[in-house]
């Protein structure tokens, strides 16, 4: 009986599994390599006062909540007046690098009119911007606070006139009747720098109240007052004023009505009101955005929808 072939046995060269975990690792490097050169946008430059906060490699730009680019660098001016920034768009936030943006760094704020950039305590510091709409452009001058809102509003602007600024900060509510009308839009100096320019704006379904002879004061803080006659008098205020500062107004009920007021008319702001402002009750029609036309429902009753 004849035995058996022997059996062939090929020896295929073998991959050391060895290196199965650098070459992965080779991968996703590469990968994320690519990713990066593909996302990469613009490089510009920013010139600010003072870079306190801001690192390279961390500091992020932010547009609308959403990560728009990277500090890569942080260095002092030639003439050390101030620091330079270099800082990476990405690819799809490169629109921003255009004449007209406006950059600035966000730092947390706490103060009478709220509190502003608190996420930054524990991220650190970011970049913000309002973009431009001119040509691109790869180098900017950077804001040292942040820039007045944008109003879209179809209201009235108007200006007070005040010794001190008080509480009144950007962002402050302007009341009628406390109800919100408007807010303060931004503060500066005169020209002789004897007294403090206010700019507020009134929106638009509440223009009509703001007359010739209204009268303005600052409603916000905390008044206490005390006197022989009169006993103890607390200021009467609403909370958000109290918390943030205001202004108030009112409007004489004498017939017939004072013009309304013109556009960027300047007004005087009293520190309090006049016990007769606060009695003024005239009949003003507006256009509240609160309530809409009256509609008939399917029962036939007449009413109003409020939102």
């Amino acid at each position: 009986m004849s035995s058996p072939p022997a059996p062939k046995v090929s020896r295929a060269p073998a991959f050391p599994l060895v290196w199965v975990v650098p070459l992965i690792a080779i991968a996703i490097v590469a990968w994320m390599g690519f990713s990066e050169l593909h996302d990469r946008g613009p490089e510009i430059t920013i010139d600010f006062a003072d870079g306190s906060g801001v690192e390279a490699g961390k500091t992020a730009l932010e547009y609308k909540g959403v990560a728009a680019g990277t500090v890569e660098g942080v260095e002092l001016k030639p003439g050390l007046d101030g620091v330079t920034v270099r800082l990476r768009l990405k690819k799809r936030a490169a629109d921003l690098a255009r004449e007209g943006s406006q950059f600035w760094i966000v730092h947390p704020e706490i103060g009478l009119s709220g509190v502003r950039g608190l996420e930054t305590l524990v991220s650190g510091v970011n970049l913000n911007v309002l973009p431009g709409n001119g040509p691109p452009a790869k180098r900017f001058t950077g804001l040292e606070q942040p820039p007045t809102p944008n109003v879209v509003d179809e209201g009235r602007t108007f200006f007070l006139q005040s010794s001190q600024l008080g509480s009144l900060t950007t962002g402050a509510p302007v009341f009628y009747r406390e109800f919100k009308v408007g807010e303060v839009e931004a503060s500066h100096l005169a020209d002789d720098a004897a007294s403090v320019l206010i700019r507020i704006h009134v929106e638009a379904p509440y223009v009509n109240l703001v007359r010739e002879n209204s009268q303005f004061w600052n409603a916000g803080g905390f008044s206490f007052k005390m006197s022989l006659l009169g006993g103890a008098q607390l200021k009467d205020t609403s909370l958000e004023s109290l918390v943030t500062g205001g202004v108030s107004f009112a409007t004489p009920d004498q017939l017939p009505l004072a013009p309304a007021a013109a556009p960027n008319r300047r007004f005087e702001l009293a520190s309090e009101a006049e016990k007769d402002w606060l009695k003024w009750s005239p009949h003003i029609p507006i256009t509240s955005p609160e309530i809409t036309p009256p509609v008939r429902s399917k029962d036939g009753i007449l009413g109003a929808l409020i939102k």
